[in-house]
């Protein structure tokens, strides 16, 4: 893969679109490298040999279905750039799908953020137990910030319909199932019905981010939250879902090799009573249903990887652990229906 020629980006016509744009922001030829793929949005490091710069653009192939999707994460960290709540510098967004920088795609580009994103234990071991708890405590906090932004005082009353959120999150998972049902999933229909069963009622609100998670977010060496990333499924909705999915994280799958991220394994790692207690106590919600937002997570999550797992048995999806995600899906489903009966118990 040539640094001039990362797949998806043309450095040269993008280093016009800027110079038209934002004069006197690139000083010199731009190199740009992928730093991700995959199903996902496309994300890009570019450089002209003094300043870095992030790309953000639809996966390859992908127009219509993800479009406006570029549009909504620059609009977000847009409007949250000026607050308390870590984000990225947006610095230009192109929503004609007819340029040539990104061609067939509308992009966007924001600042480069130095920091780490932790997926595994093994990652953060070298930390030690005392900063990983700090840097996981560092994830409440800043999801505590995000939770107490005015979405109408940032410009952002629209972004979401808040009625309702909760039936139409259930029913749009059901939906994804039933896309990629093949074979029997034990206990996975009791948990979406039970769910439903049981929804609670929402709080007023909020700017949700919708995939929360330490892997998610940029921690500087300071053990302190530099930049929120991955906004795609951001909304406004119910912002106890974003806690139940960062307890749902928080709970050790006692799997090692696990394709999902497995830094609750971590020495150190806050369990998930104290990250609850500290969110509740911080931003002075009723935090008493949390049990159903964590049961929900994992339902969610099971869809997610049957989804994937349908996809990899099709010979639609390729790559490292992707053989091993079809083993994790009964076993989010199990801890969905024991946390629905039990509650959130310990790691």
């Amino acid at each position: 893969m040539s640094p001039d020629h990362p797949p998806g980006l043309d450095l040269d016509r993008l280093r016009g679109l800027l110079d038209r744009e934002r004069p006197g922001l690139v000083q010199g030829p731009l190199t740009g490298r992928l730093i991700e793929g995959g199903r996902s949005n496309l994300t890009y490091a570019v450089s002209d040999g003094a300043t870095k710069w992030v790309v953000r653009r639809p996966p390859l192939g992908h127009v219509l279905a993800t479009a406006h999707d570029m549009k909504r994460e620059h609009r977000v960290i847009s409007a949250l750039h000026p607050t308390d709540v870590p984000v990225p510098n947006p610095v230009l967004l192109c929503e004609d799908p007819a340029n040539e920088a990104a061609p067939g795609s509308p992009f966007y580009v924001m600042e480069f953020v130095e920091g780490t994103p932790y997926r595994t234990a093994d990652q953060l071991a070298p930390l030690g137990p005392e900063r990983t708890r700090d840097a996981v405590l560092s994830l409440v906090d800043t999801l505590v910030e995000l939770h107490a932004v005015d979405p109408a005082a940032v410009g952002l009353a629209d972004f979401g319909r808040p009625e309702g959120f909760l039936d139409r999150q259930l029913r749009r998972w059901g939906k994804q199932l039933d896309a990629s049902r093949n074979r029997d999933l034990a206990g996975i229909d009791e948990l979406h019905a039970t769910l439903g069963r049981r929804l609670p009622r929402s709080p007023t609100a909020t700017v949700v981010h919708g995939d929360y998670r330490l892997d998610n977010v940029l921690m500087g060496d300071d053990d302190r939250i530099k930049a929120i990333l991955d906004w795609e499924m951001s909304t406004l909705g119910d912002p106890l879902t974003d806690l139940g999915l960062l307890v749902m994280y928080s709970l050790p799958l006692g799997m090692p090799d696990s394709p999902v991220s497995t830094t609750a394994e971590a020495p150190g790692h806050p369990d998930p009573a104290e990250l609850v207690a500290r969110y509740a106590e911080r931003s002075g919600r009723d935090v008493s249903e949390v049990s159903w937002y964590t049961a929900f997570a994992w339902f969610k999550l099971a869809v997610i990887l049957e989804g994937i797992h349908y996809r990899y048995t099709k010979g639609q999806t390729v790559g490292r652990g992707f053989d091993r995600i079809g083993d994790l899906v009964p076993v989010f489903i199990q801890h969905g229906l024991t946390t629905l009966r039990d509650g959130i118990q310990e790691g």
